[in-house]
């Protein structure tokens, strides 16, 4: 038996599966050589979900990063001999016309971010899987790319390892699970095992389903839950007798029936000679708690192979032979089909990066087949370099609140994720139904008094509009077009665009209590944000300046964007946005760590301080109604980016002259025990409730403001986003030295473009409302564009602009194609609409100072 190292560079928790086996192999080829893999089962593993997976894969996917990891892993098994790319369809049936539409969205997707799927015809789609009946289809996606891991992911998941190890940068110690991870002053110090302890400042959990359990150990909360789903095989199939393949036919989905199916080849191959149908339940999902798993000893298969229970496919088999009626000819092996365990998390995607909690604790948890080399690449790049290809904010464990890695919160969350695996499509707008009501600002009772039409981000619930304005502002209808199109329309209401309108003509108030704010105080404080943002936030700037300004990562991508306002010399208020408030939080916290700027101690105001936006013509006006010096807020007095405590008829209120919206105004900042005062106050001057739904999308694209983790990402800079200030400063800052590199380029590779839909009608002649992301191409070739860099141009933010009466986006395009009145084309739902470049980088459209469009 081989003798447990004393010390590591890093300990892999669940080294068995095709996850833990690819960051080995990852973190090997950038240089790491002390690396220890542990694992409660054999290696490769035998109870894990690699051992029972159908190694499908997939290219198609609606954001970037899942396409990114995808395809890197499809090139990954191909180039190691381990692909078998069949292609991959999937069906829409007869009189599923909104299955059809998802498969028409998912190619547009497919373009945006880099894959190859296209649409085909229902006598294709039979000629390329002939089991299908053809009078049930109307309709497929084909992806060319699709494929299966051969002969197994288990199989590549032991051969990197065996590499690993011959290489001697390895060692492997199976049946040898993680008892303890040792933490001390907040830092991974070591793992206790039942052969001993290891030294190591890193651990890599890649438990898959069984990964919180090891992330408690290391006072992490992962939030995760093991479900199942039915695998069911059918046989003898003999089609590809004597063919050799492992695979014969493309692979099949029909997610109309939340349903999969695949041969698995000639009769002579390991598992050969059957059809596998495979189904996700999306009604009543079976939800398993990691500890409730069973061991080895006692799983009648394997403790990730659950018995199944044939009522689970009750209502789903019978339309599967409706489809396949193969199914139906073939007698079911009751004895190999089971439940396979996959792990959902509260948001659906997957959990990498450093714990928030504890320093040297990491994860790569949640991670599918087809994304498991991709994924160990991006950890890797991320332990190693600091960075990662594309912008990890939609996969970083640190993306979550404390409430939302709570028990009820993590259970209902993911019980919702585990429903929407295949059925029915998820709209881009789509609101959870669980987990809400958790945080509610103090003007909640009166906006639900109002009608608010409540979403939820980050665990706040945010009125996008409200019913009672739907009456008080009906003049406005003849300048808010109808949504024809139920998809345009969905969690959308025509109140919002009549509250923008009013906002403009006089004065609205918007609920922003979501912000997350943080008080840095100490000697360290100035010293701290100084180095983190772009901006001079210290040196001179006085107290009561506000500044907006970014972090960069070390290679000039832009990381957070936010606001810092000098409350004292050694005082600076932190604003940023209620969906990226955690990250910049562990950015802040963790950059002073390593710098060793510790002297700063941060305060989290924000379940203190509520936060109204007052904004239009008339904000000053009715601001100075009801202050005490109403003198004190004049322009002279209170210039623009100034913050500075006021009274409002005696409440204490910190006022922040800035604007989101393009409209005068303040961030008015009041204690939650006076918020619904203040919102009285001014509900009584007649100001309008306004919902967020002009905050965040309308007003702001008509003017031309960017979002954070939407138009800002760190694959683009600060130049290309058109956000570069005039001048850098003196002082170092984190990424400056890429900055500077990036400011001295002749042009940029692609610029961030405010863009106008020149016609929206579709082949009907049903006017749309473009939602979500849609590829931009070149209307000549039909080609989505790419940039030098290999970026591809996609529409990033889209809303219709009430103001200018436009449909606004904003979207990368290669320097080449930047040009302003440049024609392009948009696609969306399969068809193309014509979009016009009206700016190359930052220039509103709308000018509320003037109160009309810019020429």
């Amino acid at each position: 038996m081989a003798t447990l190292p004393k010390r590591a560079d890093a300990v892999i928790i669940g080294q068995g599966g095709i996850v833990g086996a690819s960051v080995a192999h990852h973190l090997i080829e950038q240089g790491w050589e002390n690396l220890v893999g542990l694992d409660s089962s054999a290696i490769p593993t035998d109870v894990g979900s690699t051992s029972h997976a159908s190694d499908f894969c997939y290219m198609t996917a609606h954001d970037p990063m899942s396409c990114y990891t995808t395809t890197y892993s499809r090139r990954f098994y191909e180039a190691r001999g381990h692909y078998s790319r069949v292609g991959g369809l999937e069906v829409a049936r007869v009189g599923d016309d909104a299955r059809l539409a998802e498969l028409k969205r998912k190619v547009a997707s497919g373009k945006a971010f880099g894959t190859n799927a296209r649409m085909i015809g229902p006598d294709e789609a039979v000629e390329r899987f002939p089991l299908l009946q053809r009078e049930l289809i109307q309709g497929a996606l084909w992806d060319p790319d699709a494929g299966l891991v051969v002969p197994r992911s288990q199989q590549v998941a032991g051969e990197l390892i065996e590499e690993a190890v011959a290489g001697g940068r390895l060692r492997v110690f199976a049946d040898t699970p993680a008892l303890d991870i040792d933490v001390k002053d907040g830092r991974v110090r070591g793992v206790d095992t039942p052969r001993g302890y290891i030294e190591t400042p890193l651990v890599i959990v890649t438990a898959g389903i069984w990964g919180p359990i090891p992330a408690a150990m290391g006072g992490a909360a992962l939030p995760l839950m093991p479900v199942e789903h039915p695998l069911m095989f059918f046989g003898p199939f003999d089609a590809f007798a004597g063919s050799g393949r492992e695979i014969g036919y493309p692979l099949l989905r029909d997610q109309g029936n939340s349903a999969y199916m695949r041969d698995t080849g000639d009769p002579r191959t390991t598992e050969g000679g059957q059809l596998e149908w495979g189904y996700y339940e999306p009604t009543q999902p079976r939800l398993v708690h990691p500890r409730d798993i069973l061991g080895r000893d006692q799983a009648r298969l394997s403790p990730s192979m659950r018995d199944l229970d044939i009522d689970q496919v009750a209502d789903a088999f019978p339309r599967a032979v409706e489809l396949t009626p193969v199914l139906g000819e073939l007698g079911w092996d009751e004895k190999h089909s089971f439940n396979g365990l996959l792990s959902v998390t509260v948001d659906g995607g997957s959990l990498i990066g450093e714990s928030p909690e504890t320093r040297g604790l990491w994860f790569c948890e949640a991670v599918w087949v087809k994304d498991g080399p991709g994924m160990g690449k991006v950890l890797a790049d991320w332990i190693t370099q600091g960075r990662t290809e594309l912008d990890p904010h939609g996969i970083d464990i640190a993306r979550f609140y404390p409430v939302q890695k709570t028990p009820d919160y993590v259970l209902g969350r993911c019980r919702e994720i585990a429903c929407k695996i295949y059925d029915p499509p998820v709209h881009p707008r789509e609101p959870f139904e669980t987990g809400r009501n958790l945080r509610r600002g103090p003007f909640w009772p009166r906006e639900k008094e109002l009608g608010g039409y409540f979403m939820e981000t980050a665990g706040w619930e945010r009125a996008h509009g409200y019913a009672a304005n739907e009456s008080r502002l009906s003049r406005y209808a003849e300048r808010i077009p109808e949504r024809p199109n139920e998809w345009d329309a969905r969690h959308f209401w025509w109140v919002s665009n009549a509250e923008h309108l009013a906002l403009s003509e006089d004065v609205g108030m918007i609920n922003l209590s979501h912000f997350a704010i943080y008080d840095l105080t100490g000697p360290d404080a100035e010293a701290l944000l100084e180095y983190l943002s772009v901006a001079k936030v210290g040196g001179d700037t006085p107290p009561g300046k506000g500044v907006y300004t970014h972090f960069l990562d070390a290679f000039g991508g832009v990381h957070s964007d936010l606001t810092i306002v000098r409350l004292a010399p050694d005082t600076f208020r932190v604003i940023c946005g209620g969906d990226t408030g955690p990250r910049d939080r562990v950015w802040i916290t963790r950059m002073a760590e390593d710098r060793g700027l510790n002297r700063v101690h941060l305060e989290d105001r924000t379940d203190g301080l509520a936060t109204l936006g007052l904004w239009g013509p008339n904000a000053r006006r009715t601001l100075q109604a009801l202050a005490d010096d109403p003198q004190a807020l004049s322009p002279e007095r209170f210039p623009f980016a100034t913050a500075r405590e006021i009274r409002v008829r005696g409440l204490p209120v910190w006022a922040f002259r800035i604007s989101y919206v393009g409209e005068q105004g303040w961030e008015l900042y009041t204690p939650f025990s006076y918020g619904l005062a203040l919102w009285d106050l001014l509900f009584e001057q007649g100001v309008i409730p306004v919902g967020i739904e002009t905050y965040a999308n309308s007003r702001r694209l008509e003017k031309s403001l960017r979002l954070q983790n939407v138009d800002l990402l760190t694959e683009y800079n600060l130049l290309e986003a058109g956000l570069a200030r005039p001048r850098v400063k003196p002082a170092d800052f984190h990424g400056k030295a890429a900055h500077l590199e990036q400011r001295n380029r002749e042009r940029q590779p692609a610029y961030l473009c405010t863009l106008t839909l020149r016609e929206h009608r579709d082949a009907l002649g049903v006017a749309r409302y473009p939602v979500g992301h849609s590829p931009i191409l070149d209307p000549a070739s039909g080609e989505v564009l790419v940039d030098a860099l290999g970026r591809r141009s996609y529409v990033t933010s889209i809303a219709y602009g009430p103001s200018v009466g436009e449909i606004i986006a904003l979207g990368y395009l290669p320097v080449e194609h930047a040009r302003v009145g440049h024609t392009l084309s948009m696609e969306y739902f399969g068809e193309h609409y014509p979009l016009r470049v009206e700016a190359v980088g930052y220039r509103a459209l709308y000018d509320p100072d003037n109160q009309r469009p810019k020429s």
